[in-house]
């Protein structure tokens, strides 16, 4: 069995560092667990946009597992166009070749969710899917820059990359946002 199954590509370890973040401090108890139901296809995944949803099953039990990117801004976006000029393949130089130019293509979750009953945001599950996500990235690099929003940002020059998901409550007027 190889050292590195999952990760074995620079686009791919970046998603094992979501799940193995460097700066632990004691040891993560279900990293095993979440490996192996990676690794023996325990984890279905539908990829829409930034979003992937996933289905878990694992005995007689079954969960759901969202996880959400947080979008390139537009200045990544560009970063990336100048560093990468062609992206219909996706290789490990041109990982070398962005953190050359300063930028770190390594994802950050917008969010996490899992329909099981630990209510956490590093629960079995989400760690599984994040596993599963850098397989398919190791076998598809360019998936790694298509769940950040790059192509769809590269589309349309005009729209703005990053879209805001809530609004504060802070930036609500109660004169305007009631009806007397």
């Amino acid at each position: 069995m190889a050292d590195n199954e999952f990760g074995y590509t620079p686009w791919g370890k970046d998603w094992v560092r979501l799940a193995e973040p460097l700066r632990q401090t004691k040891p993560e108890p279900m990293l095993p667990r979440a490996r192996s139901i990676a690794r023996n296809h325990g984890v279905r995944t539908e990829i829409e946009g930034r979003t992937v949803r996933a289905h878990l099953h694992r005995g007689g039990q079954a969960s759901i597992a969202h996880v959400e990117v947080v979008p390139l801004t537009r200045a990544e976006v560009t970063t990336i166009a100048r560093a990468i000029p062609d992206s219909s393949v996706v290789t490990d130089e041109m990982h070398r070749a962005l953190l050359d130019a300063g930028h770190a293509p390594a994802p950050t979750l917008a969010s996490t969710d899992c329909s099981c009953s630990a209510r956490t945001d590093r629960c079995v599950h989400v760690l599984a899917v994040l596993y599963t996500i850098a397989r398919q990235v190791d076998e598809n690099p360019r998936l790694a820059l298509e769940l950040q929003g790059y192509f769809d940002a590269t589309t349309d020059t005009a729209a703005p990359v990053q879209e805001q998901r809530w609004t504060s409550i802070n930036a609500l007027d109660p004169a305007r946002f009631f009806a007397v």
